[in-house]
Parts: C-alpha cells; structure tokens; sequence
C-alpha cells in the first residue's frame, strides 16, 4: 500500500528553508568556542621560562572565504616577534617559539626534543572542542529555528 503524501514534509520544508539562513555569527561563534578550548591548553602546556611563550599564543581567524565556514588558527603572535626572535653571537637567528615546539640542536651537537605543546593542544583535546562546536552551534541553530 503506497501513500501518496508523507506527513510533516511542508513543516521540514519550512525548517529547512530557515536552517539555509543561519547567519555567518552562528559559524563563528561556534568556530571560536571549539578553538578557545585549545588556545587554553596550548597556554596550559606551554613550557615555562621567561612566561613570553604563555602571552604570546594567540587565535587568528582566517579570512571569509566560504559563508557559513569559519577557521581558527592557535598560533604565535606576530607582534611578539622582537621577543621570539632570538640572535646567537655568530649572527644567527632563531624562533624560539618553534624550537620549543619541535626541539633543537645543542652548541655540542646534542638534541633537546621539542614539547609539541600546540599539536597536543589540538589532539588530546580533538573531542572536548568537536563536542563544544557542535553544542553551541546547536544551540545557534535551534535559536534561529524558533525565530
């Protein structure tokens, strides 16, 4: 027995049609929140010398390529480069934020390996900040429904 009208379809309808209106703020907002998570733990994990490294990690949007897309970036700060950029007696330069990320050579040949305080910010969180936009996009989404 075959129906010929299926219950409920205008109403998903609707709620489709309003769902292709969210604003680029839902996106963003949830982007961030997801991305506020792992700027903690890079800060958290951070080695600690000076306390510059802590300060300096920062969030960066990327530009608005595609609407309803956003991406943040956990990085150094540029502005603080006159702080990272450190200079050996011999003339040469060094970031120190990335050889504290992926290690360095020693003045005797030895090998300190790096912290990887940003990676692990990003993977041992990957769930916490997946479930955190997923959660306040839902909630961005289901405001949006209602209205």
């Amino acid at each position: 027995m075959a129906r010929d009208k299926i219950e409920g379809l205008k109403e998903l309808e609707r709620a489709m049609n309003k769902l292709g209106k969210v604003p680029q703020s839902v996106a963003t907002k949830s982007a961030r929140a997801g991305a506020s998570i792992a700027l903690k733990a890079a800060r958290s994990e951070a080695p600690v010398d000076t306390g510059a490294l802590k300060g300096g990690i920062i969030l960066k949007g990327e530009r608005k390529v595609k609407p309803g897309k956003k991406v943040y970036d956990v990085m150094m700060d540029p502005k603080k480069n006159d702080v990272f950029v450190k200079t050996s007696k011999d003339g040469k330069r060094s970031y120190y934020p990335a050889s504290q990320e992926y290690g360095f050579m020693t003045a005797d040949g030895g090998y300190v390996p790096g912290y990887h305080f940003l990676r692990k910010s990003i993977t041992e969180n990957a769930r916490a900040i997946e479930s955190k936009i997923v959660e306040v996009a839902g909630k961005a989404i289901d405001k949006a429904l209602e209205g």
